[in-house]
């Protein structure tokens, strides 16, 4: 939910540039600047990219957020959005409609995948500045589980998974089903990666990110990571970028223009170090 003194905070901006007390508007770059305020949305519950703890809204994302808005010299609004039914709607609630409980859009979101046919069907949007390229990671526990096996051979070990995610319907599938009693689910591919680390399961399967920041928190001393591909398994990783509704092209550039000058500063490999994450370039950048 925004905080509501950013709230109050932005409301007097749009009063004093005469607008009255309207609906906020995604912001071009101009805008955003006059208003002194950008407002990211970040997914709620997304641990290790944006997540509250006590009370606090941490993550590479919040502080990738904070760090735009710094870099811009103005405020940041993070606003967590709950996912939708799929990343469209996320879009038209995060960016360029609103959410139907109140969500204002925001002037730029984060964590949307950077794909050039996906982005030519969400016309009212502009995904730019993709900044991590991320995968799927297998571990295990040394002892337990051959890292490298054929999935087939992990039946009867404990295997955690984020539920209904693609590593959960890859297991799920794997040799008809023979893994289907092994499985345990948990609601974030980062709890799955901690019950590994905390001796609760023999594997996880779950997104890099995911798997690296847990065991980085944990620091078990047992752990191995798969060096192949699972067979079958289709995705070999995926981009993430940002959006920004269509009309905030502007807005976008400086983006792009910014996150460049923390790559080359090594400003955001140290965001992604702060949780235990290695930063892989993405591929279209």
């Amino acid at each position: 939910m925004q905080d509501r003194r950013a709230f109050v905070m932005q409301a007097l901006a749009f009063a004093a540039l005469g607008m009255g007390p309207v609906a906020a508007q995604a912001a071009p770059l101009a805008k955003v600047k006059a208003l002194g305020v950008l407002r990211v949305a970040v997914y709620k519950d997304n641990r290790p990219w944006s997540w509250r703890q006590d009370g606090k809204l941490l993550g590479i994302d919040a502080d990738l957020g904070a760090a735009l808005a710094r870099a811009l010299g103005v405020h940041v609004d993070l606003a967590e959005l709950m996912p939708g039914d799929d990343v469209e709607a996320d879009l038209r609630n995060g960016v360029w409609k609103g959410g139907l409980l109140g969500f204002q859009p925001a002037d730029v979101m984060l964590h949307v995948p950077f794909d050039r046919g996906f982005a030519a069907r969400v016309d009212q949007v502009a995904i730019v500045a993709p900044y991590y390229r991320e995968s799927f990671q297998f571990a295990c526990a040394k002892g337990q589980i051959d890292c490298n096996a054929a999935p087939s051979q992990y039946k009867g070990r404990k295997l955690a998974v984020e539920i209904d995610s693609i590593p959960d319907s890859y297991l799920l599938g794997t040799g008809g089903g023979v893994l289907a009693r092994d499985i345990l689910h948990f609601p974030m591919g980062f709890d799955a990666a901690a019950a590994l680390a905390d001796g609760k399961a023999d594997g996880v399967f779950a997104s890099k990110a995911q798997v690296e920041s847990a065991l980085a928190l944990r620091k078990p001393a047992n752990i191995a990571l798969r060096s192949m591909p699972m067979p079958g398994f289709m995705s070999t990783g995926w981009d993430i970028g940002m959006a920004v509704k269509e009309n905030s092209r502007n807005l976008g550039d400086a983006i792009e223009g910014l996150l460049d000058a923390m790559v080359k500063s090594g400003e955001l490999k140290e965001i992604f170090a702060r949780y235990g994450v290695t930063w892989t370039p993405a591929l279209a950048a």
